[in-house]
């Protein structure tokens, strides 16, 4: 076989590696991505615990790069402490030993099987994650079949005098081997990738043991790239995570470096086979680092604090806080960017409402004035929250995203409506209030006072089904609406009651009818944020319409 076939052969083999594990990245993310998310949000509390989600989530999605850029989006939002942050890491390095360490035994023969039963779930599978698991289990079987024409393809030029004499030229100085290893684990996006290749070579014979090794630390430094380079050109504190993994590794290294003789040594007395030299070692070195730092990962928090202090927020509110677009192709970690966006809508909603409330009892155009312009924040969030959620990769949502989404979307869109009627309809009846010096009842301005009340009580409670899928919540914002639809009706009776009896208070009495009019129809829209939760449920019946 010539060189160039060579090369094409290990570019394609290559390739179909890269292609399995992506394959098995995207599966898990659709079957498992928001069970996942929330694993890694129980873990992010202690050191330990930390330690263990990462090392949890990274050997499932076979992906530290994928585990690091959902720390970091959960840092950068100030979700979590930076050291628990650091400890997940830690462990996602310790889970991609994990993988290699299986797919250093010989287990080719299983690769038919699963990419046989793999498709089979992915064609007949019932639901979405029977589907997405067989994608897993093809992807799984593509790595083994690439694993095993790597081989074949190496094994021939073991006995190439050119390619022996460039390696034992080069295998004198271990930094161009680390370098060359820390370029191929970058360039692949993937230690699992890199290390896969590298015991190839050991197991055909091109590298020694030796070698291996070294090359073995590249690949450490070079997918500690990956999150890195990803993290570049945006807010400075999505730094913090990865500087403060590479870090590690490089410590790591230097320290490694050194010793690789006498650790050369230590591993052979366990198993000498080349392909298990490199997975042993790889595995040793990450949890030799994980048991170094995991102590000191405090003190490295606050230097990484004092090189990546927090960028000053915008002090315009109309501009995204939690909106990253890095997180766009995860999908679990972008919902979350939007459900906190939205979040924050729903804050400058509440304080609209409560800017309502004081101005049908005090205050001028000024007031009115402010409450307006707010509501041009609420628009602004609205259209970048939606922009946002667009953006996201939806081939890779599983069914419970998509109505994540569609539910994130739902109650950007009723906020926006409530801070139009607030805008529009509620600040134009208090301007009408001011400009002919009107004034409400007493007893009036008490039952409007407590819509209001009953408004922002609700507006939490939406924000916590939204959140939780809290279905108590839920049930009570749908009960509250029918309460405020009747006290809508007994207020427009007392009205056309006075009217006819002549004791109507004229523009006051009308004033305070739309008033509630404008109210009720808020509270329509923040209890429409329970619907999809008890129509899933099967607490609320999808039309109430009989037939």
């Amino acid at each position: 076989m010539s060189a160039t076939a060579v090369l094409i052969h290990l570019f394609g083999e290559i390739a179909l590696l890269l292609w399995g594990i992506n394959m098995v990245n995207s599966g898990v993310q659709r079957a498992f991505g928001s069970d996942l998310r929330w694993i890694l949000g129980v873990g992010l509390r202690t050191r330990i615990r930390a330690f263990l989600a990462g090392l949890g989530v990274t050997t499932v999605l076979q992906s530290s790069t994928a585990t690091a850029l959902m720390v970091s989006s959960f840092t950068a939002g100030g979700a979590v402490d930076l050291v628990p942050a650091l400890a997940v890491m830690l462990g996602a390095n310790v889970g991609t030993t994990l993988i290699v360490q299986v797919l250093s035994f010989d287990i080719t023969l299983i690769f038919p099987v699963l990419i046989f039963v793999g498709y089979f779930a992915y064609r007949r599978g019932s639901s979405s994650r029977v589907r997405d698991l067989g994608r897993v289990t093809i992807g799984l079987g593509l790595m083994l079949l690439s694993l095993h024409l790597l081989s074949e393809t190496i094994h021939p030029i073991e006995s190439s005098v050119v390619l022996k004499s460039l390696l034992a030229a080069i295998a004198p100085d271990p930094l161009i081997l680390v370098l060359l290893a820390t370029i191929l684990a970058w360039a692949a996006h993937s230690s699992v990738a890199a290390l896969l290749f590298i015991m190839s070579l050991s197991t055909a014979g091109v590298i020694d043991g030796h070698s291996a090794l070294a090359m073995v630390l590249g690949a450490n430094l070079g997918t500690a790239l990956n999150p890195l380079v990803d993290a570049t050109g945006g807010d400075p504190v999505k730094l913090r995570v990865p500087i403060g993994n590479l870090a590690i590794r490089i410590i790591g290294c230097v320290i490694a470096l050194p010793l690789i003789n006498p650790i050369l040594s230590y591993l052979m007395m366990f198993d000498p086979t080349p392909a298990r030299l490199a997975a042993n070692f790889h595995t040793m070195f990450n949890v030799v680092l994980a048991a170094l730092f995991i102590l000191p990962l405090p003190w490295i928090a606050r230097l990484l604090l004092k090189a990546f202090p927090d960028r000053v927020r915008s002090s315009d509110p109309g501009v995204p806080q939690y909106l990253d677009n890095d997180a766009l192709d995860t999908p679990s970690v972008a919902l979350s960017n939007a459900a906190r966006e939205v979040l924050r809508m729903g804050d400058i909603v509440e304080t609209m409402l409560r800017g309502s409330q004081d101005l049908f009892h005090d205050g001028g155009m000024s007031e009115v004035e402010a409450v307006s312009r707010t509501d041009d924040v609420v628009d602004r969030l609205y259209s970048a929250v939606r922009r946002y959620l667009s953006s996201i990769n939806h081939e890779a949502l599983n069914d419970e995203e998509a109505k994540r989404l569609s539910d994130i979307l739902a109650f950007a869109i009723n906020l926006e409506h409530a801070g139009d009627i607030i805008d529009k309809n509620l600040m134009e009846l208090a301007a009408k209030r001011i400009k002919n010096h009107l004034r409400l009842p007493k007893d009036s301005l008490a039952e409007i006072d407590q819509m209001h009340g009953k408004l922002l009580e609700h507006l939490h409670l939406a924000a916590s089904v939204l959140m939780f899928q809290d279905i108590g919540s839920a049930r009570r914002l749908v009960a509250e609406k029918e309460r405020f639809r009747d006290f809508e009706r007994t207020m427009t009776q007392r009205h056309f009651e006075q009217l006819r009896s002549g004791k109507s208070a004229g523009d006051t009495s009308a004033l305070q009818l739309d008033i509630v009019r404008d109210l009720k129809r808020i509270e329509a829209h923040i209890a429409s944020t329970a619907h999809s939760l008890l129509e899933q449920s099967g607490d609320l019946k999808p039309s109430r319409l009989t037939s």
